[in-house]
């Protein structure tokens, strides 16, 4: 098993991709920029996103007419959890 198929069999790959893109956003980031980034369709994002701000995970951010998207501190947590779980899976010393 390939250390990526890993990472999905333990994980969902979509969402956990999703949080680790905002996780490293340097600046504001719109769900159809996360769509392109995790390779997934915009209203698939959309209705992730809407499940992960149910639960005060992500937060969608006003900007005029635009909404961008925020972790909130709880998100924060878990998104670096995650984003280290990925690195210890693939990571090159687990062979």
């Amino acid at each position: 098993m390939k250390k990526n198929e890993l990472f999905n069999v333990l994980f969902r790959e979509k969402p956990v991709n999703m949080l680790i893109t905002l996780y490293n956003s340097k600046s504001k980031i719109y769900a159809s920029v996360i769509a392109k980034e995790i390779d997934c369709t915009y209203s698939h994002v959309v209705k992730l996103l809407k499940t992960l701000e149910e639960h005060k995970i992500v937060e969608f951010v006003k900007d005029g007419r635009l909404k961008y998207l925020s972790l909130t501190p709880k998100g924060k947590k878990l998104a670096e959890a995650l984003y280290s779980a990925k690195q210890i899976i693939t990571s090159e010393d687990l062979e």
